[in-house]
């Protein structure tokens, strides 16, 4: 049996080794490779169909790959991973009958927060423009408003790995800017975080590392500006993205 990895060990985060996930003749995931460190921020960078979806769903433990292993701090995870990883989808679903504060004491009680939880959610509310709309109904908040409900819940939950699927969609500036603070500030707890984003220009400002993926492969990873001086010229990562995945298959640039 694998032995646990302390916060700051080498092997510290979440790791993932050869993940497969087929869709009947369709492979949506190619034995993907690929680390998120307590502390850091990864993104997930892909065209469309690339297969970012459906590699965080597997690493939630939502959908079963057909092949590959998720460990995290060294230990590999089973199915049930719903206290170690959590996932805000890009279509954020609520529940329509709960409040937004609702929402907050439920993930307390199910998390089984220790008390003094409130403080903390409290906070929360008030840093995403939240704390007006506390006795809101789920059904009635728009999109961006369900987005930014969710984000504060699952930071609320306390979970050391954190998945998000397009999190910037829908949220205002000052959402966007809150959400970035956040998320480093849970870099700076010791967690891992994982961002799949179409947006280069917030990945370059969000991200330590990034995976660039086609075709549920990877094409590279590594620091943004690792991946700019790959190319040899004053290249954003915009250029990198294109390069990699416009490139045909049978061709990579060096």
């Amino acid at each position: 049996m694998a032995r646990p990895v302390t916060e700051g060990s080498p092997g510290a985060g979440l790791a993932v080794e050869g993940l497969t996930k087929r869709f009947g003749r369709v492979t949506a995931v190619d034995g993907l490779s690929l680390s998120a460190r307590r502390g850091e921020v990864l993104g997930l960078l892909g065209p469309n169909g690339a297969g970012k979806t459906t590699t965080l769903l597997c690493l939630a433990g939502l959908a079963r790959p057909d092949a590959g292993r998720v460990m995290l701090d060294g230990v590999e995870l089973g199915s049930d991973r719903s206290r170690l990883i959590a996932l805000i989808p890009e279509q954020p679903d609520v529940y329509p009958m709960l409040t937004v504060w609702e929402h907050m004491v439920f993930v307390a009680k199910a998390c089984r927060l220790p008390e003094g939880w409130h403080i903390e959610a409290d906070r929360l509310l008030r840093r995403f423009g939240l704390a007006e709309r506390r006795d809101d109904l789920g059904e009635a908040l728009s999109k961006g408003l369900r987005q930014k409900t969710l984000v504060a819940a699952t930071v609320l939950a306390g979970a050391p790995v954190l998945l998000l699927d397009e999190p910037m969609i829908g949220l205002d500036p000052r959402g966007q800017r809150e959400l970035r603070l956040v998320l480093r500030e849970l870099c700076e707890e010791g967690r891992a975080v994982v961002v799949s984003t179409h947006l280069l220009e917030q990945a370059e400002a969000m991200c330590d590392r990034v995976v660039i993926l086609k075709s549920g492969q990877k094409l590279a990873e590594g620091r943004p500006d690792e991946l700019r001086e790959a190319l040899h010229r004053g290249a954003s990562l915009e250029d990198v993205f294109l390069e990699l995945t416009e490139a045909p298959d049978d061709v990579r640039p060096s």
